[in-house]
């Protein structure tokens, strides 16, 4: 017999039918998918970490691997950039790229996908340019776009103009932090 007798109070009945839903709807919600958060990642230095010497300016000044995921169903492309706040003059660009397919899983060590784009950073290059504090520690941040379109702009294109094409068209993003202080 069902624990919900069929004599009872029918207001009582829903408000105890209404219940039971409640609870399974609870009990299963740890089932259900859920949308993952978009990452960025890098095997070669940890969140918040010191980055190794091999990709500054003191070392071999190439960029590190780093490892993406979650990316939005939706997106049309994805942008990258790499920045210094602690720069004296302000944040300094230390790499642009944009139009990178959006089921892009990693980027290798000292590498650039093909699809990319690579805007002109600070110093001014269309290349990665490494970490090169001039003093303390600095920290650089690894900063990456799911776009829902793919940007229109010349390889000419610097840190301002990346800046106002994203305007808009930003549908998740992600960040991994590494620091540098450079050895005297």
């Amino acid at each position: 017999m069902c624990w919900i007798e069929m004599n009872t109070h029918p207001a009582r009945t829903l408000a105890a039918m209404f219940a039971l839903v409640l609870a399974f709807m609870w009990i299963g919600g740890g089932q259900q998918a859920k949308e993952v958060a978009m990452k960025i990642s890098s095997p070669d230095f940890a969140d918040g970490g010191n980055i190794p010497v091999r990709f500054t300016c003191d070392g071999k000044d190439v960029n590190p691997a780093l490892t993406i995921s979650g990316v939005p169903a939706g997106a049309k492309s994805l942008a990258l950039i790499v920045d210094d706040p602690d720069a004296p003059r302000g944040t300094w660009t230390h790499w642009l790229m944009w139009n990178l397919r959006p089921d892009l899983k990693e980027i290798a060590m000292n590498s650039v996908p093909a699809e990319a784009v690579q805007g002109v950073n600070d110093f001014p290059a269309n290349k990665y340019g490494g970490p090169c504090p001039p003093s303390g520690t600095h920290r650089y941040y690894f900063k990456l776009y799911a776009l829902d379109t793919a940007l229109e702009l010349p390889a000419s294109s610097n840190r301002k103009a990346v800046d106002q094409a994203l305007r808009g068209h930003i549908v998740a993003e992600a960040q991994w932090m590494g620091r540098y202080a450079r050895s005297r």
